[in-house]
């Protein structure tokens, strides 16, 4: 059996075969994804889009076959695996790499659309047409600008990401104008308790509650709950809501002059003592540490 080539974003920013545009601690910026496909099973571990520029690609993607040509986009979750790649001679491809939190803190309340469209909907492959083409096309250009020439510059990442989150939030405007009515009426009982899951959680201000205390306002068990959502997406109940919760703390600590107390407050957490435990738990820093990192 031929080995599956696990994508990280670690080692992806350390892969010396392929050429880097842009990297931080959430995001790689590619011109050419034709490297991934060496071997040729790639598990990617993270979210991405890939934007055809040029000729075409045929892959396997969870053993279904796709074909992304010129002026389509490829749009994935975490966890998606690829083998049976075939490039056309003149195939030229973007792509971006970035990880749940900075998705997270890029689309905050607008998350929901994302996830409906990437777990519920599926719209991996989107095909571009005039407006969405030249906004496509217009974001390249100014995002190669600030990576070529902003390099001494000391917001430059704050510049490229700003550039991103506006992608991204085009982007989920129009996979919802996209989307038709009568998708909603082929939702089976399992995309319909998920989609309700998910705008649950990212309705609430307190979002630090049990998987049963969601799984009661949703008239279920917490068990069933949980099943669904990996079955879904890959991910428990409860990873989704600690995902939440610590996107929800990170904003807090760093966009707000809220004191730590404060901030365990708002957030629903018993005391200052447990949120510290919890924040140290999940991000490996104190609250302050995380707040000034």
């Amino acid at each position: 059996m031929q080995l599956q080539n696990v994508i990280t974003l670690q080692n992806l920013a350390s892969n010396e075969q392929i050429s880097i545009d842009y990297s931080d601690d959430d995001i790689i910026i590619i011109d050419n994804i034709a490297k991934l496909a060496e071997p040729s099973q790639a598990r990617i571990k993270m979210n991405f889009i890939a934007v055809a520029m040029q000729g075409r690609v045929q892959a396997e993607m969870n053993g279904k076959t796709i074909v992304i040509a010129e002026n389509e986009l490829l749009i994935c979750p975490p966890n998606v695996s690829f083998s049976n790649f075939l490039f056309s001679h003149d195939f030229k491809f973007k792509a971006i790499f970035f990880t749940n939190r900075i998705l997270q803190s890029f689309l905050r309340e607008k998350i929901g659309i994302w996830n409906e469209m990437m777990y519920i909907h599926r719209m991996h492959v989107v095909s571009m047409q005039g407006e969405d083409v030249r906004f496509i096309s217009y974001f390249y250009d100014l995002l190669r600008i600030c990576i070529d020439s902003h390099t001494d510059n000391p917001y430059r990442s704050d510049i490229i990401q700003s550039l991103i989150r506006g992608a991204l939030l085009g982007l989920c405007g129009m996979l919802r104008q996209m989307l038709p009515y009568e998708a909603h009426e082929a939702l089976t009982p399992g995309d319909t308790l998920f989609q309700r899951f998910l705008a649950l959680l990212s309705g609430k201000r307190r979002k630090y509650q049990s998987v049963e205390a969601y799984a009661s306002e949703l008239c279920v068990s917490a068990k069933y709950l949980s099943t669904i959502c990996k079955r879904q997406s890959g991910k428990t109940a409860g990873e989704w809501i600690t995902e939440h919760v610590m996107e929800d703390v990170r904003y807090y600590l760093k966009q707000t002059d809220m004191s730590i107390k404060q901030v365990s407050a708002t957030l629903g957490f018993a005391n200052s003592s447990f949120f510290g435990h919890y924040v140290r738990q999940h991000s490996g820093l104190t609250p302050m540490q995380l707040r000034t990192a």
